[in-house]
């Protein structure tokens, strides 16, 4: 009988915190220098004699994430030496934190978060000159948040992965909607590590393995399953010998990941309290409470007054919830509209196609709320048609102006009266004998032919549901 495998895996977010300074020294935080090492100084150098000193909106930055997440605010923190050498730490130890963190707890897209701490970041590696490689420091000494999660335990490498790369996304968008960090992933602003084991005991955990730097949800996905399914069969094939404490790297060109050296433990880093910065007293130096009340509406809060207020589709949500100058736009055009069936018909043409438009043309800008209000009332009030509501957002997105004019200049209005149609469609009816034969065959759909020759002939302005009705009466 084969034996059944339980993945357990907990995350480790890294994040570049949104800071005017460094974490401690006055050097500008810039995700976006690409000079290498303008933006340093004896501190973050670690030239002798230099002291650090604590950036306090880097601290409150954290209690956010911490309150936003629903986590315990320390009120003793302190921070600690981690002590190894590479070549991107110029001072041969990080300043991190390790017994005292400054938020325990909190609860995330169904994952328990264990703590959230405070560290700098290190430099970056460049090796892209061959045999050797090159240091920049600008990123050394920027505040960099990390985020650790509880192990979980799930059902399979595929559940595993999906579970993780939500969280991932979902961690990103607290970030953003609290403005701590751009958390942009492809800058290396916010990187994933997963912890991972496998384990015939759901109740047990197997040998962790850990996979670094993945800095896309798609790696963190693809990482985590191919990681879950290696391990799963080397047990299966009896080989668990070969399941060893380690760190591994993702290679996105291969799709696997690939051994890079034995884990360390935390006794391997001689962790000790930093003699050159004070310790901290969170509850004294910040109001907790008015922080709490000052959040703003969070993602999951945001999709139930979505779904709540407006009535849109899931996957429209999940639209807003990710473009939040779309979300604000889409909330004053709701406000302009205030019927619920206007408000989702205006959400159809806001995801289906200005967002169409915009894929193909990056220089589009969104409508004034007011201009694309009156385009959908146009269009409920069956003033135009929806060919021609899509042909005028075209316009508006270009040059913003208002619908009706442009309807009225272009003869896009569509018209309801019958009596005026009638030449016409008693023109289409003439010339389509096989259609008129189809449809008084019995083959009612043959009708919507006629329907659309008529749309053609008026340019789009006169009313489908008229003009088939007038049909209709003509064909009896």
């Amino acid at each position: 009988m084969t034996n059944k495998y339980y993945p357990t895996i907990g995350l480790e977010i890294h994040a570049e915190l949104k800071t005017q300074t460094k974490m401690f020294c006055a050097c500008k935080n810039d995700p976006d220098e690409e000079k290498p090492n303008l933006n340093i100084c004896p501190v973050c150098m670690a030239h002798p004699g230099a002291l650090p000193v604590i950036n306090k909106k880097a601290i409150e930055n954290v209690i956010k994430v911490g309150l936003a997440l629903d986590g315990k605010i320390a009120d003793f923190t302190e921070f600690d030496r981690k002590n190894y050498f590479y070549p991107d730490i110029p001072k041969g130890y990080q300043i991190s934190q390790y017994k005292y963190p400054i938020v325990s707890g909190g609860r995330l897209a169904d994952m328990d978060v264990t703590r959230v701490h405070l560290e700098e970041d290190t430099a970056n590696n460049k090796h892209d000159r061959g045999d050797f490689s090159l240091v920049d420091f600008n990123r050394a000494g920027v505040p960099l948040m990390e985020l650790v999660t509880e192990p979980h335990t799930f059902e399979n490498s595929e559940e595993t992965a999906k579970k993780a790369s939500r969280f991932a996304k979902e961690f990103q968008l607290v970030l953003w909607y609290l403005g701590v960090s751009e958390a942009n992933m492809e800058k290396g602003e916010m990187r994933v590590e997963a912890n991972i084991s496998v384990s015939t005991d759901p109740k047990k955990l197997g040998i962790k393995v850990e996979v670094k730097n993945l800095n896309s949800f798609r790696s963190v996905e693809r990482a985590i399953k191919y990681e879950v399914d290696r391990m799963t069969a080397l047990l299966e094939e009896g080989k668990g010998d070969e399941i060893i404490q380690e760190t591994r790297g993702w290679d996105e060109s291969k799709q696997k990941t690939f051994s890079q050296r034995k884990k360390e433990g935390s006794a391997d880093y001689r962790y000790f309290p930093d003699p050159d910065l004070p310790k901290l007293k969170l509850h004294e130096a910040f109001h907790l409470e008015k922080m709490k009340q000052d959040l703003p509406e969070l993602p999951e809060a945001k999709r139930a007054r979505y779904k709540k207020d407006f009535g849109v589709k899931d996957e429209d949500i999940e639209v807003y919830i990710n473009d939040l100058v779309l979300s604000t736009w889409f909330e004053k055009v709701s406000d302009i509209l205030k019927d619920e069936n206007k408000i989702k018909i205006a959400s159809n043409y806001t995801v289906s196609d200005f967002l169409g438009i915009r894929k193909s043309n990056e220089n589009v800008k969104l409508p004034s709320a007011d201009n694309f209000s009156e385009l959908i009332n146009l269009v409920t009030e069956n003033k135009i048609s929806s060919r021609a509501a899509k042909d005028i957002l075209a316009m508006i997105v270009i040059n913003d102006e208002s619908p009706l004019k442009i309807a009225t200049e272009k003869n896009l209005l569509q018209s309801n009266d019958a009596e005026a149609l009638k030449e016409i469609a008693e023109k289409i009816i003439n010339i389509n004998p096989k259609v008129v034969a189809d449809y008084r065959g019995g083959k009612e759909v043959a009708i919507m032919s006629l329907v659309g020759q008529i749309m053609k002939e008026t340019k789009g302005s006169a009313n489908p549901g008229v003009a088939k009705q007038l049909l209709i009466d003509l064909l009896k």
